[in-house]
């Protein structure tokens, strides 16, 4: 095969697939309605299954239950998007970025800088920060003071550590991302706020990714604290002292208030908003532009919100929620509170 195409046969046994049909070179990726003879498609959804027949796709990654429907050249996976996922990885360029430090970044007399490390163009490293080896500071990245940077990490571009951020080994931030800013902690004193100092830091596990300006506030005395594998998208904010367990995914400009924990495995729904102090379990689904107002102690998903719905049937219906209160009196025979 040539640079960037690999034989159908050689997919397969590169990410443990079936190959069914013939074998066949693929140089690119497609969905099941834009790829060509050349390219491989996947079926994940089964409300996509009608285009199988239809589809000018060299190859398709799909489960063995709609193989029937696939006339040409497929490879079987127990997970189609996932396995898509993996192959897709092998199309996508790489921007080589050599080890060294750009001349133009400036980097404080007590950082260590790994031989191994990129420090790219206008990136400013703080001092006693750490930036190990095979990490990469892209253009105008600053990393404050006492932070660290794990190996094989990768700050895209613009990224802000402020100060006490420490990264694990192969995390991902997207441009504009800002760890360790102040919480959001005040105090009311005869009428007027007083800054409460925020003395924690962050620290983020191994294998995480940070969307595109995302928020992470460090902690006001711990850490705030991002386990192995999480992984947010673009405009999250995350207040201090949030702890956010291992392989949960959040979509994006949904929000977690400070001291609010969330479980392992969980996914949160773009917009939602989780509020301070609440503990939500393992493996919950929280849909998108909910209000988690109380602890979720119990594994499942979770909505809250008004349904879409015509403008002129919302505004009645609101009208009705005013009136609720006076039908539940009503209903119980008399004016006493319900609640």
């Amino acid at each position: 095969m040539t640079a960037g195409s690999f034989a159908a046969s050689e997919l397969a046994q590169r990410f443990g697939l079936e190959l069914r049909g013939e074998d066949c070179p693929v140089h690119g990726v497609g969905t099941l309605a834009t790829a060509g003879p050349g390219q491989l498609g996947f079926l994940a959804n089964p409300r996509y299954r009608g285009q199988l027949a239809e589809t000018a796709a060299g190859v398709v990654v799909l489960r063995e239950a709609d193989l029937d429907a696939r006339a040409g050249t497929a490879l079987l996976a127990r997970d189609p998007y996932a396995a898509f996922a993996r192959i897709a990885a092998l199309f996508e360029p790489k921007p080589v970025r050599p080890p060294g430090v750009h001349p133009s970044a400036v980097v404080d007399a007590t950082a260590v800088v790994d031989p191994g490390a990129h420090v790219g163009p206008l990136v400013v490293v703080g001092a006693r920060s750490r930036i190990a080896a095979g990490a990469m500071l892209g253009p105008g990245c600053v990393v404050g003071e006492d932070c660290e940077v794990g190996e094989g990490s990768e700050l895209v571009a613009r990224v802000t550590l402020v100060v006490r951020v420490r990264l694990g080994k192969r995390v991902l931030v997207h441009p504009g991302a800002v760890l360790g800013a102040d919480g959001f902690g005040i105090a009311m004193d005869h009428g007027q706020w007083l800054k409460v100092p925020q003395l924690g830091g962050v620290v983020v596990g191994d294998d995480c990714e940070i969307g595109a300006n995302t928020t992470i506030d460090r902690g006001a005395l711990e850490d705030t604290v991002l386990e192995q594998d999480v992984r947010l998208d673009n405009q999250i904010q995350v207040g201090h002292n949030v702890r956010i367990g291992a392989h949960t995914a959040m979509a994006g400009c949904s929000a977690v208030a400070g001291s609010a924990t969330i479980g392992r495995h969980c996914l949160v729904g773009g917009g939602a908003g989780i509020l301070g102090h609440l503990e939500v379990c393992d493996r919950v689904v929280v849909t998108a532009m909910s209000l988690v107002t109380h602890s979720i102690r119990e594994p499942g998903e979770y909505s809250s919100g008004t349904p879409l719905m015509d403008n002129r049937a919302w505004r009645r219906s609101a009208a009705r929620f005013k009136q609720l209160d006076e039908i539940a009196r009503r209903t119980r025979g008399g004016d006493k509170d319900p609640a």
